[in-house]
């Protein structure tokens, strides 16, 4: 479309009837129906039919803002009329290939998935071996792929020049030896760090910061702040969780990030922390999905459809993980997705599906499966081993309910401090440190994290792994002790380097370390019980302990027996899981992932935990309503005339935007307190700022009505039917309300008269709810 037609749109340009300006729209879209915006707000054409419906229309949303997910479901429903009620071939087509996009979308975002994690398998297996040595075939090769599988179990103990001569230790001696992994460790540290000091943003403040107690909805407001995020550090699912349940976290999911995040977690893997790739590969694959999801229009301009694929795309980052499609799906509807319909776990079953396709095409592991642990005991347990299991559940639950509360204290203590809090790097130079110096005199630990596991869910009766450096130890004549003690150490140390790993500006996740240190005390377990493989204990106490820390149950049980494909196993990892999940509930509701939420401080409305709080709180939704001098200041008397002068509505604004809310707005009334209608802060910013530009200083604004020629009309940015709730509602009502229906806002009224007592937004009802859980 030519300028002088968009121009010609606005307000006052000589046609300002908003009925011709409809009129005109219409024709100029049948002369060019691959138009794309019609105004200069970038309204698309769905939402340019919204401007005469009681809805109202939306511009995009700015920095973590909230979005409006009944808007953008009606949003939708005018989208898909006007592309299925168009008629000939062409539209026949379009439609069509807007009823395949979804899936279209789903298997090029778990195709690429499985490309970036095949890649970053390859390049940490090479990189994590150089701390040990080198393949003098070709140095670009990993240990395993040098040896050609000459070494069982990759050994457990890095001496390996008896079974495979091409890989060549650094070092014969034990100090040098010693002294390189540990410089090594050292360098990839600051490598993976500093490459995530790029991904440095800041962002507004998500919760109270420096407080204006003048302005308050029950608790002190935020002013103008804004805090400092590292994009591509942790494992991304707080922030996923966050983006899933309606909020906006700008710059998460680009190119840049991605990048990054793979890179970064590469060499952060080699370190040999108590970290792993697996969360990582969770926010690399809703990254995937973000940059792929922007190349469909249905995707791009609809916040709700968007967090749709999303959803999605976390099931291809646990596929390509763990080589488990089924648990990939299972893990975005239990542990990350806020909605998740049926669509969304058919795109999702697609997505996982097409990344386990591509990835075993790829053979990043050179064993042509899936399957990364792959086990065969050949033997089963008998019902006195039930006991065993519940000891495991048990330990598991007090490992993890241990380790968020030690975490959460650590990320708060340490952290504070100004050194570690502007030098994050440092940070990560002193936790490799002490993770080399503790986990390499141990055999056991000296492995990455996802060898370790392998090594310990080995079956000793298997002639192919009797001479692991685990299965001699166990069959030693002369005593075990050693060993014994390695299992102890293993544990212990795992528990407090995970702690202390945990939140570190790197790309790292939590659920290798727990998988390994549920692994080392299933199998110390085990070293008692001699009528089955300890292995056994060993797979069930890894699912066990992971289950204390992330509190995942259904999802779980299905990823470890995908990962170890010992489907006989599935009624013991399912009574492991359970104990330890009730224990660690008993000693703590919030799962490692929720913790983490808290530390970072983004906004996040989980209505299953805080309902419970709320429950016993016994209150009523108008300890929400704020005091008299803010609803003042948020309130627009409308006269009969439906006009306001421009200045009150420019003076209203800076009082929101000193306010620091950003998806705050203005709410009208009439007839003595009447609801009206609501206009969003970043609406009113635009129509204000760039529509008002022709309009004298002193015009006066339509809100309300029909608009006539030469109006300064913002009446098409109101919300004419907002969901409004008695104030003598139970507060139960107010939190179920924005967590079902994904309110933006909610209108309190009082009762009898159904006047407008107060406003509440998202964001102010989560601190809210975050205040209650602190009491």
């Amino acid at each position: 479309m030519a300028d002088d037609e968009r121009s010609s749109l606005l307000p006052g340009n000589g046609h300002g009837n908003a009925s011709y300006n409809n009129r005109r729209l219409s024709k100029l879209v049948q002369q060019d129906e691959e138009a794309s915006s019609m105004v200069k707000s970038h309204v698309t054409v769905e939402e340019q039919k919204m401007a005469e419906s009681s809805v109202g229309e939306r511009l995009a949303y700015n920095d973590y803002t909230t979005i409006d997910w009944l808007h953008d479901l009606v949003k939708e429903s005018y989208r898909l009329r006007f592309i299925h009620n168009r008629k000939g071939l062409r539209f026949k087509a379009l439609s069509l290939f807007d009823e395949a996009s979804g899936w279209i979308a789903a298997a090029l975002i778990g195709t690429l998935t499985a490309c970036v994690a095949f890649l970053v398998d390859v390049a940490e297996a090479t990189v994590s071996d150089y701390k040990l040595g080198y393949c003098t075939r070709n140095p670009l090769l990993n240990r395993e792929a040098c040896c050609e599988g000459k070494t069982p179990l990759l050994g457990a103990q890095s001496e390996i020049g008896v079974d495979c001569t091409a890989f060549k230790e650094w070092s014969s001696d034990y100090a040098p030896r010693f002294a390189i992994y540990v410089a090594f460790a050292l360098a990839f540290g600051i490598i993976s760090s500093t490459a995530t000091m790029f991904t440095k943003r800041s962002l507004p403040a998500a919760t109270p910061g420096p407080t204006d107690k003048n302005h308050s909805y029950g608790s002190p407001q935020p002013v103008a702040s804004g805090k400092t995020m590292y994009m591509a550090a942790g494992s991304g699912i707080p922030e996923i969780k966050t983006i899933l349940s309606g909020f906006v976290i700008p710059d998460f999911l680009t190119f840049r990030v991605l990048f990054v995040k793979g890179f970064g977690a590469v060499f952060a893997v080699a370190t040999g922390m108590c970290l792993g790739k697996e969360g990582p590969f969770v926010h690399i694959s809703t990254c995937v999905g973000y940059l792929v999801a922007k190349h469909f229009p249905k995707y791009r301009d609809n916040g709700r459809k968007m967090r749709e694929i999303l959803s999605a795309a976390c099931a291809a980052g646990l596929s390509v993980a763990f080589g488990a499609p089924i648990g990939g799906v299972l893990f975005s509807y239990e542990e990350i997705s806020t909605y998740f319909p049926r669509k969304v776990l058919w795109k999702a079953f697609l997505c996982s599906m097409f990344a386990a396709i591509t990835l075993k095409a790829l053979n990043p592991t050179g064993t042509g499966k899936l399957v990364l642990f792959e086990t065969h005991y050949g033997t089963s347990y008998n019902p006195v081993h039930y006991l065993v299991f519940v000891l495991l559940g048990v330990a598991g639950g007090i490992f993890g309910g241990l380790f968020c509360k030690l975490n959460f204290i650590w990320s708060k203590w340490f952290r504070s401090f100004s050194i570690i809090k502007t030098n994050p790097v440092f940070e990560v130079f002193l936790v490799v440190a002490a993770t080399a110096l503790l986990q390499y005199p141990n055999p056991l630990t000296r492995e990455p994290g996802d060898v370790i596991i392998k090594n310990l869910l080995v079956d000793c009766r298997n002639d192919s792994s009797a001479k692991s450096w685990v299965c001699q130890n166990e069959a030693r004549a002369d005593g075990n002790w050693n060993y014994v003690g390695f299992l102890i150490y293993g544990t212990l140390t795992k528990l407090v380097l995970t702690i202390i790993t945990f939140g570190i500006k790197v790309p790292s996740g939590v659920i290798i370390p727990a998988l390994d240190a549920g692994a080392l005390f299933g199998r110390l377990v085990g070293q008692s019980i001699g009528s089955i493989s300890p292995g056994i204990f060993a797979m069930v106490g890894s699912a066990a302990f992971l289950a204390g820390v992330s509190r995942m149950t259904i999802s779980l049980c299905v990823i470890m027996f995908e990962l170890t494909g010992e489907l006989e196993y599935v009624l013991p990892h399912m009574i492991a899981i359970l104990v330890a999940k009730w224990v660690a509930d008993a000693l703590g509701k919030e799962s490692v992932y929720d913790l983490a939420q808290a530390v970072l401080g983004h906004p996040f409305l989980d209505a299953d935990h805080t309902m419970q709080v709320v429950q016993r709180k016994n209150a009523l939704a108008e300890e929400l309503v704020p005091p008299r001098q803010t609803m003042e200041e948020i309130t627009v008397a409308v006269p009969s005339s439906n006009k306001v002068p421009r200045a009150l509505l420019e003076r209203k604004l800076e009082q929101l935007k000193s306010r620091g809310l950003m998806d705050a707005g203005l709410v009208l009334v009439q007839n003595g307190g009447m609801v009206q209608g609501y206009v969003a802060e970043g609406e009113l910013d635009f129509g204000l700022t760039e529509l008002g530009q022709i309009y004298a200083a002193d015009a006066e604004v339509r809100l309300l009505g029909d608009a006539e020629e030469g109006d300064f009309d913002l009446s098409h940015f109101v919300d004419r039917t907002p969901v409004t709730l008695c104030e003598k509602a139970p507060l139960e009502y107010v939190v179920e309300m924005f967590g079902k229906l994904g309110l933006r806002y909610l209108m309190l009224t009082e009762e009898g008269t159904y006047k407008l007592v107060g406003v509440i937004i998202k964001k102010r009802l989560v601190a809210y709810l975050d205040d209650l859980k602190d009491e």
